[in-house]
């Protein structure tokens, strides 16, 4: 019975080059049916958008708004400074790891939706690193389960780990095996 390339090496999965597998390596992924025993910490709602207007310092929450300003300041280190607003309120997102190539992405008029904590800033409210996407008009609002969260390693993004997890996923319910334990439970 075939398993339907669980047990490949996890660079058969796209985008999975050495770099990436050394990573997972660190996580003990080796191959495709590891990130199924990769186990989420915890899992967060992320199923409904607040207005920017109702968020408050130390909350958790999903943002969709507009950029309308777009800065890169060098202060003690170099940042990527946006103002995000909704209609109820704005604000500030900041990025401190930054390419050239997301800065060109993130243009005025460009639409988000994010998901970070929001703190007190200099500024009013912020949002430090926040996991963001562009949105067009017409896209699904909002995640419609639980969003998992997973140990990391340097040079893994949650975002990334996720992507290969539902992966494995798709793989086991299109071919599902016979026992996933039994070679790790065989005692002979």
């Amino acid at each position: 019975m075939t398993d339907g390339g669980l047990s490949q090496p996890v660079t058969a999965l796209r985008g999975v080059g050495p770099q990436l597998a050394q990573h997972l390596a660190r996580l003990g992924v080796e191959r495709v049916v590891d990130l199924l025993f990769v186990l989420p910490l915890r899992y967060e709602d992320r199923t409904r958008i607040t207005p920017i207007g109702s968020l408050q310092p130390g909350m958790r929450a999903v943002i969709e708004g507009e950029i309308q300003l777009v800065e890169t300041v060098l202060r003690r280190r170099r940042q990527l400074l946006l103002r995000l607003s909704d209609g109820t309120g704005s604000v500030l997102l900041r990025f401190f790891h930054f390419s050239g190539q997301q800065a060109a992405a993130l243009q005025r008029g460009t639409r988000l939706r994010l998901y970070g904590e929001l703190r007190r800033g200099s500024a009013g409210l912020e949002i430090v690193h926040p996991e963001y996407r562009s949105v067009r008009a017409g896209e699904p609002l909002v995640d419609d389960r639980l969003t998992p969260i997973y140990p990391l390693t340097q040079g893994i993004t949650q975002g990334r780990l996720r992507t290969l997890v539902d992966e494995a996923l798709r793989r086991l319910r299109t071919t599902p095996p016979e026992d996933l334990l039994a070679p790790v439970l065989d005692t002979s």
